[in-house]
C-alpha cells in the first residue's frame, strides 16, 4: 500500500501530490530484490508435512540462495526445518547460530549507528526480528528436551525472560537519536512515538514449557509460580491473549497416584510475512520524500481446530496457548520505529542532493551546465525513487500458533492420532504417533506441527 502526503519546502504540508515522472516509475521496476524463488519447492514440502526433504532443500540453498548478508536468515530457516524433520542436535546449532549472530547484529548496529542511516537496509546484514530471537529459544528449549536434558531447557526458557525484559528499552537510545536527527531536518514528519512500544512482556507459551519441565524435574513450586505466570500473561496482556486460558492449565499439577500424562503441543500455520508500504512527501514544486517501510501481515492457515484421538480410546482438544504470529507484529512496532526514522534521514539526504543540484542548474551560466545540472538532478530523485525498498526480509518456517493440551493415562504404549479440521469442520491433514511410551513421573511431551 502506498500513500503520497504533501511537505513544501521547508517541509510545510501542501495540497498538490507529488508528480512522479514515468521514466522515474519504471525505473523502480528494475531495483534489485531477495529472491523468494527457492521456497516454493520447500513450501510445497513443509505443506506436505516433509519436513526432512524441506531441511534439505534449505541445506542444498544455503550457496545460492542466501549470501553472506543474509546468514542469520539461513540458521534460521535451516534451524526451524531440522526442529520439525526431528534434526534436534542440527536444530540446536542452527538456532544457536541464529541466536549469536542476531547478538553480534545488534551489537554492531549500536556501535555504527549514526553510519547505517545512508544505506538501504536491503544491503545490511539481516539482524533477525526479535520475535524470532524470543522463540528460536522456545524451540531450543524442545530440541534440548528431546535429547534428554531437561535443565538445558529451563535454561532456554530463562534466557526468553531474560530477553523480554530488555525489549521495552533494547532500542530506546537508537530512536531518541534518530529522532533528534529527523528533528534537526525538519519538524513537520509525521512520527507517533505511541506506535511504537510492545505491550508483550510475558509469553504465556514459555511459562507453560517452564511449568512442564520443572513437573519433570520434581520441582512443584517452581512449576507452580510458572503456572501462575501463564495466568498472569493472559491477564495482564488481554490484547496479546484475547482468546480463553487453556482449560487443562490446572490438570497438569494435579496428576493422579498411579497415572501418567501424555501432553501433545502442535505448532500451527504459517508465520506472517512482510509486505511494504510505500509513502511520498512533497518536498517542493518537482521533488518529494519517498520512504519505503515494511509492515507484518498474517498468512491465511486453514486450520481451525486440533484434535488428538488415541487409538481406541479417548480424543481430547488442544487449546491455544499463544499467537505466535500477533507477538511478532506487536513486537515488530519497537524495531519498526528505527526502521522508519533511518528511512526519513535517508529520503531527506537523497533528495536535498537532487533540490541542490535543480538550484545549481537554474544559477548555471551555461546552457549545457544547466542541461547536465538538470539531467543530474532527475537521475538522483529517480535513484531516491528506486533505490528507497523496504527490507522485507524475514525467517519463513516459524508457526503462527502453540496449542496444547494433555491426558491422564495408565501407564503404557499408545499410539495416537493429531488429526486438524478447518472451520467448517473438515479435515486439513492429520499426524501419526506410533507406540508413544507414557510412562508416570515423567513429562511425556509430544510435539507435532503443520504449516498449512
Amino acid at each position: 500500500m502506498a500513500t503520497t502526503g504533501t511537505l513544501s519546502n521547508p517541509m510545510r504540508r501542501r495540497a498538490a501530490a507529488p508528480r512522479l515522472p514515468a521514466v522515474l516509475l519504471g525505473s523502480a521496476l528494475f531495483a534489485s530484490c531477495a529472491s523468494v524463488a527457492h521456497y516454493e519447492p520447500i513450501d510445497d514440502a513443509v505443506s506436505r508435512g516433509d519436513y526432512g526433504a524441506g531441511y534439505a532443500m534449505i541445506q542444498e540453498a544455503k550457496d545460492s540462495a542466501y549470501p553472506p548478508r543474509n546468514r542469520i536468515l539461513y540458521a534460521l530457516d535451516a534451524g526451524m526445518l531440522a526442529h520439525y524433520a526431528g534434526e534436534w542436535n542440527a536444530a540446536e546449532t542452527h538456532l544457536r547460530d541464529a541466536e549469536l549472530g542476531i547478538e553480534a547484529a545488534f551489537t554492531k548496529s549500536v556501535t555504527l549507528e549514526a553510519s547505517t542511516y545512508l544505506v538501504n537496509d536491503n544491503t545490511q546484514e539481516y539482524p533477525g526480528e526479535d520475535y524470532e530471537d524470543i522463540y528460536l529459544n522456545v524451540f531450543n528449549a524442545l530440541n534440548y528436551y528431546h535429547e534428554g536434558s531437561v535443565v538445558d531447557a529451563l535454561v532456554e526458557i530463562r534466557r526468553i525472560d531474560n530477553k523480554l525484559k530488555f525489549l521495552s528499552t533494547k532500542y530506546g537510545t537508537m530512536i531518541t537519536n534518530a529522532q533528534k536527527a529527523v528533528m534537526d531536518k525538519s519538524g513537520e514528519i509525521p512520527y507517533d512515538p505511541s506506535a511504537m512500544t510492545s505491550n508483550f512482556s510475558n509469553s504465556a507459551l514459555a511459562q507453560y514449557l517452564g511449568m512442564l519441565f520443572y513437573r519433570a524435574e520434581g520441582k512443584s513450586d517452581d512449576a507452580r509460580i510458572n503456572r501462575d505466570q501463564v495466568k498472569l500473561a493472559f491477564a495482564n496482556q488481554p490484547a496479546m491473549y484475547p482468546f480463553a486460558l487453556p482449560a487443562s492449565l490446572d490438570d497438569e499439577l494435579s496428576i493422579p497416584a498411579g497415572k501418567a500424562r501424555l501432553n501433545v503441543m502442535s505448532f500451527n500455520g504459517p508465520s506472517p510475512a512482510k509486505i511494504e508500504n510505500a509513502t511520498r512527501l512533497q518536498f517542493s514544486d518537482m521533488h518529494w520524500i519517498k520512504f519505503a517501510l515494511p509492515a507484518m501481515q498474517s498468512r491465511p492457515s486453514r486450520i481451525a481446530k486440533t484434535e488428538v484421538a488415541i487409538d481406541g480410546g479417548e480424543t481430547f482438544v488442544l487449546e491455544q496457548i499463544e499467537d505466535m504470529g500477533a507477538v511478532a507484529e506487536e513486537t515488530f512496532k519497537l524495531r519498526s520505529g528505527l526502521i522508519y526514522l533511518k528511512s526519513v534521514l535517508r529520503s531527506i539526504a537523497k533528495t536535498t542532493a537532487s533540490v541542490a543540484l535543480d538550484k545549481q542548474s537554474n544559477d548555471a551560466g551555461s546552457a549545457e551546465g544547466a542541461i547536465l545540472l538538470g539531467v543530474l538532478s532527475l537521475g538522483t530523485q529517480i535513484y531516491a525513487e528506486a533505490s528507497e525498498q523496504a527490507d522485507l526480509r524475514m525467517a519463513r518456517y516459524f508457526p503462527a500458533r502453540a496449542v496444547v493440551g494433555g491426558i491422564n493415562l495408565e501407564p503404557g504404549t499408545y499410539s495416537f492420532t493429531v488429526n486438524y479440521y478447518d472451520a467448517s469442520g473438515m479435515a486439513v491433514d492429520r499426524r501419526r504417533f506410533e507406540n508413544v511410551e507414557v510412562r508416570p513421573n515423567r513429562l511425556n511431551l509430544t510435539e507435532a506441527v503443520c504449516i498449512q
